[in-house]
């Protein structure tokens, strides 16, 4: 795909380490050939501390991923061996500290962890105990030691805006240009989200959902567009503009200021259906939005607590295609109790609204979930994926974890000739892409014949 991202979460650690002047170096994981690269940087640098800090707003870092956790204890052995002092804060550290502290790490944060980290910076500058920090966990005599949760920050207008300096911009923007013709960056209106999708773990911001304020948020894409010259953002929020009134505020002032941008987002399709809702998110520039369908069965929306259904995403879906603006689905199989007549209803209404887009996933089992809890005893030969793109079922369910993998393949397959067909028929399509759809639907109608075939021999049994 090509679309990178600078750490955002990491970005505002080191804003407010700098912020509280601490001399900070800030190394980029994301665009390094091998994550090894940080050895010659802690051997010039000779650093007091060394903070492995995830980006909390990564989806992905909330999965206990095989080649990133390995990574990390790699690194932090590395760190160890010369003598300094390490720091964690991650999902996955969070929910697995013990292993982590294990593994070579010093301190823990636990949750949000900006303002946990100025406090143990200064006291580990000043030789001062930390038995009485709230949100970490630590070494002591022998034994890991964990302290009361520290609450989150509610006003979020009172962190500093992300060290964007600290990036090397050019090296994002060449890709996205090369790859896409246009640059993108992504930042954050939220933090938390309140909703109890029961298999969406929540290890750093927790069930709750506290907004910056649409001026400072404007304030921080002003700013972009004026340092970066980048018009395209991704807000990386788990739901976009649910705070009443806070999308038309965003639209009014981006009137006021005569700011041409567009962005992308995430949100709900119930939240769709609210009043000028969807109005003012096309009016102030939203281009895609992608939305939790998850599945066509409503059977499988109420075992997952979704508190959805699905003639709501039937309506948003149409209602946002009436105000242009794209729409894509994030789409979940191999939950528990999914039969054959399930995936149907979520592949019939994959074909029915064609969105401009869709992601699949396999259920995942994420720790501290009522999910995770359900099927934590099947968890014993695999408790993780190797890494993203592993899409291996690691619980008993219908059918075996090979049909989920070529399931992927075969709805992907499906989904792309119909895409084509609808644009062979639209009347104002160019001949160019009337040809690309062409050659697409010709290489994805074999593949999905084949898939399909490969789908009733994995089938064991059809329910």
């Amino acid at each position: 795909m090509a679309q990178p991202y600078p750490p955002l979460g990491t970005l505002h650690a080191v804003s407010m380490l700098r912020q509280h002047q601490f001399n900070t170096v800030f190394f980029d994981n994301n665009l390094v050939a091998n994550h090894t690269e940080i050895f010659q940087v802690i051997e010039n640098e000779q650093p007091d501390i060394l903070v492995m800090y995830d980006d909390g707003f990564n989806y992905l870092t909330k999965m206990c991923l095989t080649k990133m956790q390995n990574a990390t204890f790699e690194i932090l052995k590395y760190a160890k061996e010369k003598g300094i002092t390490t720091i964690c804060n991650s999902s996955d550290s969070t929910d697995h500290y013990q292993q982590y502290h294990k593994e070579g790490a010093d301190y823990i944060i636990h949750g949000e962890g900006e303002d946990a980290l100025v406090e143990l910076c200064n006291a580990l500058s000043k030789n001062e105990y930390v038995n009485t920090m709230l949100g970490i966990s630590y070494h002591e005599n022998g034994e890991v030691l964990l302290n009361a949760k520290r609450p989150v920050r509610k006003d979020l207008d009172t962190f500093p805006m992300p060290a964007w300096e600290a990036v090397d911009m050019d090296k994002y923007k060449d890709i996205w240009i090369s790859n896409h013709g246009y640059f993108s960056l992504n930042l954050a209106t939220t933090r938390g989200c309140p909703y109890k999708c029961n298999w969406c773990a929540k290890p750093i911001y927790g069930n709750r959902y506290n907004s910056r304020s649409p001026e400072k948020v404007m304030d921080e894409i002003e700013f972009l567009i004026n340092k970066f010259d980048v018009h395209y953002f991704w807000m990386c929020d788990d739901i976009f503009g649910l705070k009443p009134g806070w999308v038309q505020k965003f639209r009014d002032i981006k009137r006021e200021r005569n700011l041409e941008f567009k962005y992308k987002i995430q949100s709900r399709v119930d939240l769709m259906l609210q009043e000028d809702h969807l109005d003012a998110l096309a009016d102030s520039g939203a281009d895609i939005i992608w939305v939790g369908a998850e599945s066509g069965s409503q059977k499988i929306l109420d075992a997952m607590d979704k508190g959805t259904k699905v003639e709501q995403i039937y309506e948003a879906t149409k209602k946002l295609k009436s105000r242009n603006v794209n729409v894509a689905f994030f789409l979940q199989f191999g939950y528990l109790g999914e039969t054959w007549k399930d995936i149907q209803q979520t592949l019939n209404m994959v074909l029915d609204l064609v969105p401009d887009d869709i992601g699949i996933s396999v259920s995942y089992p994420l720790p501290g979930t009522k999910f995770y809890d359900k099927v934590k005893a099947d968890l014993i030969l695999k408790t993780n994926w190797t890494d993203s793109d592993d899409l291996d079922l690691m619980f008993k369910n219908n059918y075996p974890p090979i049909f989920y993998k070529t399931l992927h393949r075969y709805i992907h397959n499906r989904y792309r000739i119909r895409k084509g067909i609808l644009s062979l028929k639209t009347p104002f399509s160019s001949f160019k892409n009337k040809g690309y759809d062409l050659l697409r639907m010709v290489y994805h109608f074999p593949l999905a014949i084949l898939n399909r075939i490969l789908l009733l021999k994995h089938t064991f049994r059809q329910p």
